[in-house]
């Protein structure tokens, strides 16, 4: 069962772009509001820009998915409550695995604070 909630109400969605910090990466945008509640709520928007319904609902899914598994981390957990999170999906969510899209989110979160950065491995 999820932790979270989804966020379905329009006034949600614009407040967390208006008054939101946001976070590019090259799959996604990821927006992080304050909410008064004590929960975390993730919404995820893809636009007909990304294709059809089909290329649509897999940029939700692979998203998800990555979302999903980020928010098993306890220190997400603990630092996303109150907080509202807008995950946009850019052109390139439809072509990428959901490990990419993780990896992405990873890179979002710890430069909102939520994780320690990733250090480039060197081989």
């Amino acid at each position: 069962m999820r932790a979270f909630s989804s966020l379905n109400l329009n006034k949600d969605f614009r407040r967390a772009y208006y008054h939101g910090k946001s976070f590019v990466t090259p799959s996604v945008v990821v927006y992080f509001s304050k909410n008064r509640e004590n929960t975390c709520r993730m919404g995820i928007t893809t636009s007909k820009k990304i294709g059809c319904a089909v290329r649509r609902n897999r940029a939700r899914r692979v998203i998800r998915a990555a979302f999903d598994e980020l928010y098993r981390n306890e220190k997400v957990i603990e630092g996303l409550k109150g907080k509202d999170v807008v995950i946009v999906a850019r052109t390139r969510a439809t072509n990428v695995k959901s490990t990419v899209v993780l990896e992405h989110l990873s890179d979002a979160f710890a430069s909102y604070g939520l994780l320690p950065k990733s250090q480039p491995e060197c081989d």
